[in-house]
């Protein structure tokens, strides 16, 4: 089956339970936001934008735990800004693993083989030796870093650490293949060091998931490109949602990049367009999503908005009434459910009840409208989706790898034409990324070959600007 039968029916009992109980509205995912901090800038992204005045803030573990077992989802996404930098993000997992919640950790990747190493030097022995071996080989840890597995100090051995488990995922974020993907997050060397921690996570035991956001400028061809490749890594899972025009990412757009918004994110026809064939790719690819919103996405049907069942909870409190639109905070999850006048929000067949919600056909509004439907037509399809056979993994190729890095591996990334300039033209220009120093992380980002530095639109536009005053200037590797 696609998903794990006991997290199936963790999730089937605690629906059963609310409808017994005669709740019309309940909580179904947590979206849980213990910090706004990022280290990446992705593009379409407006969180770190919404919340520039409080990217130092930090929702203490003991209000992160409390605010699960309030709204009492079954699932917890743990979110932000990049949960990894969350200083008590072990503990958080922790904890909520007590309370008997299904976890995903939604992370950009870049900070995973760093998590990674700390369980391995925590829970080190003779019987991860061979897995150890295997990663060495491969050449996801290093030799000094195996040294520190092995022989690992007191404290590295008594760390609370993130464990495999069957009821955690890693939720990486993929939007595409590596050009793409490196051009949307504002660095070129995420893509591959998405890759490495996956290949490290899959080889320790890990359950690994997708997240992938498909917006205007998206080929739908790549995408199923990007499904093949992350299926031969034998990935558990993929979650797919189409990008939406929301205020913050809007705003975000225009101020800092300088693009229409309407050039970058999709329109409700421009969604069906993209998604026309995502009911074969969930036939071929293990997707996370019910066959009654993938149904949705490709135009077959309506639905109705039920966002008031993936609340989201921040350092502001209980954000309403979704999870990208903010029109206030609420001190209870409670007060989500009473006070916010839904009837307000999301569409009636397919006619939009709210101007900000014309475009929007997300998952977190729309995902749990297909999960919860009461018809039985619905409840079938989506029980046969579920408990049908694991679509089986894409066989592995050197051509399916060669197709997925066609970017910086390449020499064609997203600044192959500036660094061109500056290392071959515009040897004065070479301070501009010289300001800009190597973050520690950058063996791990695999970006020791092509870093962007810190991933800013403007950096690049300058660069591109004094290529284009002294003609055209060839791209080659560096």
């Amino acid at each position: 089956m696609r998903f794990p039968l006991a997290l199936t029916l963790q999730i089937a009992k605690h629906i059963t339970r609310n409808r017994l109980q005669g709740n019309a509205r309940f909580a179904m995912v947590l979206q849980l936001e213990p910090l706004h901090t990022c280290n990446l800038t992705c593009t379409g992204c407006g969180r770190i934008r919404e919340y520039s005045t409080s990217l130092k803030d930090l929702v203490p573990l003991e209000q992160c735990l409390a605010a699960a077992a309030e709204c009492d989802a079954p699932m917890v996404s743990i979110c932000g800004g990049e949960p990894l930098i969350y200083p008590k993000i072990e503990e958080l997992v922790a904890g909520l693993r007590e309370q008997g919640r299904i976890i995903y950790i939604c992370t950009n990747g870049v900070f995973m083989r760093k998590k990674m190493r700390e369980y391995l030097a925590s829970a080190y022995g003779p019987a991860l030796e061979p897995q150890v071996v295997q990663l060495l080989s491969e050449g996801l840890i290093t030799d000094k870093e195996a040294a520190q597995i092995r022989n690992a100090d007191p404290a590295a051995r008594s760390k609370v650490t993130i464990k495999p488990t069957k009821w955690m995922y890693w939720n990486v974020h993929v939007d595409g293949l590596e050009y793409t993907h490196d051009l949307i997050v504002e660095r070129e060397g995420v893509f591959k060091e998405c890759v490495l921690a996956i290949r490290m996570a899959k080889i320790l035991g890990y359950q690994v998931a997708t997240n992938t956001t498909v917006y205007k400028e998206t080929d739908p061809a790549e995408l199923e490109q990007m499904f093949q490749f992350l299926s031969a890594l034998h990935v558990d899972g993929h979650t797919i949602s189409p990008g939406y025009d929301y205020d913050a990412a809007k705003k975000d757009m225009v101020k800092r990049l300088g693009r229409d918004p309407k050039d970058f994110f999709l329109t409700r026809d421009l969604v069906r367009e993209k998604f026309k064939d995502i009911q074969r790719w969930g036939e071929q690819f293990t997707l996370f999503g019910t066959p009654v919103y993938l149904e949705f996405l490709a135009g077959k049907r309506e639905l109705p908005c039920s966002a008031w069942a993936i609340p989201t909870y921040n350092v502001r409190g209980w954000k309403a009434p979704c999870y990208v639109m903010t029109e206030g905070h609420y001190g209870s999850y409670q007060e989500v459910l009473t006070k916010v006048q839904w009837e307000r929000y999301g569409t009636k067949d397919g006619v939009a009840l709210n101007p900000k919600c014309e475009n929007c056909m997300m998952h977190s509004g729309y995902e749990p409208s297909g999960a919860l439907s009461t018809s039985l037509r619905d409840t079938w399809v989506n029980m046969r989706f579920n408990f049908g056979s694991r679509p089986k993994p894409y066989p592995a190729s050197p051509e399916l790898t060669r197709s997925a890095y066609n970017g910086v591996t390449v020499g064609k990334g997203h600044l192959a034409e500036a660094k061109a300039a500056v290392n071959r033209e515009l040897a004065g220009a070479k301070s501009a990324y010289q300001r800009h120093d190597e973050p520690d992380h950058a063996h791990e980002t695999g970006a020791s070959n092509g870093s962007c530095g810190n991933g800013s639109s403007p950096e690049r536009d300058a660069l591109l600007a004094k290529v284009k005053e002294r003609g055209t200037v060839e791209a080659k590797a560096d």
